[in-house]
């Protein structure tokens, strides 16, 4: 799985484009095989866990991306069923509210990073501030920015500072202990439409269709085009963007959690070594407990 990791990876954006990764890669796994695979990477994982909280030298942010359908809840719930709740925190980050308009656009995600030892899931992010608000860049309005008193101001340069910003907030995190993975879930658009006609068509799944959905679907070459700018202008060796197929969801889940696994493996998480003075206490204790 290794090699297939590093065919996922970006880690220079120079000479990326979204054309070069096929939506419905799945190497050479059978669907036959994906739930033994993927049960099996879940428990190393779960091993893994209480080596990060008792370690405390890092975090771990793990960031979804997507377009609508593309699978980032059912990735979320499947990849990490494994961990230990009072361990993982879980955002899901939606249009600002008038509070967070009040601060600077990455204010709230500062906000919901994961203590050391601890595993903080956004699903969205600040990304959503060069992806979404690229496509309908009149939202930003609403942040009542410095020099942006309409959309003629909204230009290359200010673009090329978000993403500056974006960058060192990243490299701020990571030289402070803080492990990111960034995932984009590549869904095709023909797939897309598929999974729209399911939850149209199935009751149980009508309450996950919203009109508002086909709107945005109107936009999808602006879409793929502000994802495909955001990977190119912040992926590096420290942060890296991982581009995953998404067309077949089992195959999603299994990618996701081997980069998980791989990326706490290199950790190489160590449990504290007590102090010869506790571990003298530890040998009291158990004398007094065989003792009763």
């Amino acid at each position: 799985m290794k090699s297939i990791i590093n065919e996922f990876k970006i880690t220079n954006g120079e000479k990326f484009s979204l054309e070069d990764f096929d939506t419905a890669y799945s190497a050479d796994i059978k669907k036959e095989d994906s739930e033994t695979i993927l049960e099996e990477l879940i428990k190393e994982i779960s091993l893994l866990q209480p080596a990060l909280f008792a370690d405390k030298r890092y975090a771990l942010l793990i960031l979804f991306q997507a377009m609508d359908t593309a699978g980032k809840d059912g990735a979320i719930a499947h990849s990490l069923s494994g961990l230990n709740p009072e361990g993982c925190e879980v955002f899901s980050f939606k249009q600002p509210s008038a509070d967070e308009l009040n601060h600077d656009f990455l204010w709230r995600h500062y906000k919901a990073l994961p203590q050391f030892g601890r595993i903080g899931v956004h699903n969205r992010s600040h990304y959503e501030n060069v992806l979404i608000t690229k496509v309908h860049p009149e939202l930003l309005l609403n942040e009542k920015l410095p020099g942006i008193s309409g959309l003629k101001d909204i230009n290359k340069k200010f673009w090329g500072g978000r993403y500056e910003s974006i960058c060192s907030f990243e490299k701020h995190l990571t030289n402070n202990g803080t492990v990111i993975i960034k995932f984009f879930l590549h869904l095709s658009k023909n797939e897309q439409k598929e999974r729209f006609l399911k939850r149209i068509d199935d009751p149980n799944k009508n309450w996950k269709f919203s009109a508002a959905d086909i709107q945005e679907r109107k936009f999808w070459d602006d879409y793929m085009n502000a994802y495909e700018k955001a990977i190119k202008e912040t992926s590096t060796e420290q942060c890296p963007w991982y581009v995953i197929p998404a067309d077949k969801k089992w195959f999603t889940r299994i990618a996701i959690s081997t980069i998980i696994l791989d990326t706490l493996k290199s950790l190489k998480l160590e449990y504290p070594v007590l102090p010869k003075a506790e571990k003298e206490k530890l040998e009291e204790a158990k004398k007094e407990l065989l003792g009763d």
